[in-house]
């Protein structure tokens, strides 16, 4: 009798118990299906990115090299005239390569300590309500066209620098720093923020419990212990510097001369960017070999600074 009692009782929870497996084995395989295909998903994004990257890299190298090697790699990389048009016609980069040079220096040394001390402020400083608006500044910042920037550049930075340092015309290497100091600044704040935010409250509580004052654990603990951060803001505001066209080209003369803090000068953005559209044979393959030398420029950058930071983090 007790045994036939004790059967009907475990009967329907062996069930409920058989269920319940079934139930959990179903939702594991649905979890592993997901799991898989968000796997494959990243993996195809990252092939394409990569893709994208060989794909440019091939088309550089195959419009690019002829032309060098028609001009010759001296005369190309350290030639001094830029005449495309005339009847014998000169293809030396060197002022375009030292004006981008120079020019995105100036913009580091200019909008990295900017941006950085402004990053400082928002994130240890600043009353919370008038650090979000600060921030939001930023980003509104980061949206604005560049187009913008080279008007703004125009109508008020051009005349600024031709009054204050009375020159005869104020679209010069100087304008165009100040163009570019501001517009790295997004990058460098947005970044330099993220990792300062990121250092673990327990350094500044420790150095404030030492006796230390806050801008002394700022400047001595959490600023250095946020370097990796804060140099991958840095990588970001050079590859934004170096690869502006169109308001370096409204800002800085756009003629091909060796640079001069307060003369007209051409980037090597700007350089392809105003002769693509009438270029042809030559002219035209000559322009791709500049913009060849533009990215081989900007992965040295990117090879030489991310090799910095990973030994930081080391």
């Amino acid at each position: 009798m007790n045994d036939a009692i004790n059967s009907a009782i475990n009967k329907p929870v062996k069930k409920a118990a058989e269920a319940d497996k079934k139930s959990s084995a179903r939702r594991l395989g649905g979890a592993k299906m997901i799991e898989k295909a968000m796997s494959g998903i990243f993996t195809v994004c990252g092939l394409t990115a990569l893709g994208f990257v060989i794909v440019i890299t091939i088309f550089l190298l195959v419009s690019g090299i002829p032309a060098i090697g028609k001009i010759g790699i001296l005369n190309f990389l350290l030639g001094r005239e830029w005449r495309s048009t005339a009847a014998e016609p000169l293809y030396g980069i060197l002022p375009f390569i030292s004006s981008s040079v120079f020019g995105t220096l100036g913009a580091i040394i200019i909008g990295v300590p900017i941006g950085l001390l402004c990053a400082i402020y928002i994130s240890k400083f600043a009353p919370k309500g008038l650090g979000a608006i600060v921030r939001d500044a930023v980003q509104l910042l980061a949206g604005i066209p560049s187009v913008v920037y080279g008007l703004v550049g125009m109508i008020i930075i051009v005349p600024l620098v031709r009054e204050t340092f009375n020159l005869p015309d104020g679209a010069n290497l100087f304008s165009a720093i100040i163009v570019l100091s501001i517009m790295i600044l997004p990058s460098v704040i947005s970044v330099s923020e993220t990792a300062i935010k990121a250092v673990p409250k327990e350094y500044e509580e420790g150095s404030l419990a030492l006796g230390a004052t806050k801008t002394e654990t700022v400047f001595k603990i959490v600023i250095p212990a946020a370097k990796s951060g804060i140099l991958a803001s840095v990588v970001l505001g050079i590859g934004r510097a170096i690869g502006e066209a169109m308001a370096v080209m409204m800002v800085s003369g756009n003629a091909a001369n060796m640079p001069k803090l307060f003369g007209s000068v051409r980037f090597l953005t700007t350089a392809v960017a105003s002769e693509m559209s009438y270029s042809s044979g030559l002219q035209r393959s000559a322009l791709f070999s500049i913009a060849l030398v533009l990215f081989i420029f900007i992965l040295i950058i990117n090879a030489v600074l991310n090799f910095v930071i990973k030994r930081k983090k080391d």
